[in-house]
């Protein structure tokens, strides 16, 4: 799960699913008789506290969970998060028609008015979060990348990411210094080892432009694929998360995660570089 997926209308969708939860067990109806006086919430009737308090607060976990799984999960072949809307639209659609057609006699009380609200906004963050852009804005925005650096060189503390670690198979080797003798060379000591002489007569190959890495991150979640270009994915890149880009491959990149482990991105496109 990537929490970092929400968008601003799911954190909407949370907070009127807090207030319903509270509104739950204020005053739903009160009433007096003969100079005696009485109310109920919700939860002294179980149809009412459960079938539509919680009723609502379900559709909002639905909707809510299915943002931040990998894939969207089905149930019956309907989206979790298009039953999690119908839940919330029947529950406003309920409480409305509870807060018109009170018995005479009685009155409205604080926990059905602001249950009404609150299943009202929970209604409408759900229905306007795919329409309108402004709700799609991430809830938690991305850290910012730091400048790359020349990749191999040491980089500032964090790496682009807390808590960065030794790369494995160096415990204790800062990232960029040299690997001791019968250990793999990254890809920036590659680079720079010396080239091999060319036979008498060869023509120099011709230079290929120069790659610099770059710090990217995905506007939706994408497979990564492994270097041999095996057809299985063997990571996921999640948005809101920085990666970097080492290397071209053809119209892929070359992308190394915080944990060191190493795929090509194919899908390229739309993707937000890092300054």
């Amino acid at each position: 799960m990537n929490i970092r997926s929400l968008t601003r209308g799911d954190g909407v969708v949370i907070g009127a699913a807090v207030l319903l939860f509270i509104a739950s067990f204020l005053d739903y109806y009160s009433y007096s008789m003969s100079g005696y006086s009485s109310s109920q919430n919700a939860w002294e009737s179980l149809g009412t506290g459960l079938g539509i308090y919680m009723g609502a607060v379900i559709g909002a976990a639905l909707i809510v969970l299915n943002r931040c799984l990998p894939q969207p999960r089905k149930v019956a072949g309907l989206d979790l998060g298009t039953i999690g809307v119908g839940f919330t639209v029947l529950a406003a659609w309920i409480f409305f028609w509870s807060l018109v057609d009170v018995p005479s006699g009685i009155e409205a009380g604080a926990g059905l008015i602001l249950g009404f609200i609150g299943a009202l906004v929970l209604a409408a963050a759900a229905v306007a979060t795919p329409l309108v852009p402004a709700l799609q804005a991430a809830l938690i925005p991305a850290q910012r990348p730091i400048a790359p650096q020349p990749y191999g060189a040491q980089p500032p503390s964090g790496y682009g990411y807390p808590g960065a670690q030794p790369q494995a198979g160096q415990p204790g080797q800062p990232y960029g210094a040299q690997p001791q003798p019968g250990q793999p060379q990254p890809y920036a000591a590659q680079q720079q080892a010396p080239a091999q002489p060319q036979p008498a007569g060869a023509s120099a190959p011709q230079s290929a432009a120069p790659f610099s890495p770059f710090w990217y991150a995905v506007p939706a979640p994408r497979p990564l694929f492994g270097e041999d270009g095996a057809p299985t994915p063997v990571a996921e890149l999640s948005p809101g998360v920085w990666y970097l880009a080492v290397e071209q491959r053809g119209q892929g990149l070359l992308t190394e995660m915080q944990d060191g482990r190493r795929g090509v991105l194919q899908d390229a496109s739309d993707i937000q570089r890092g300054s």
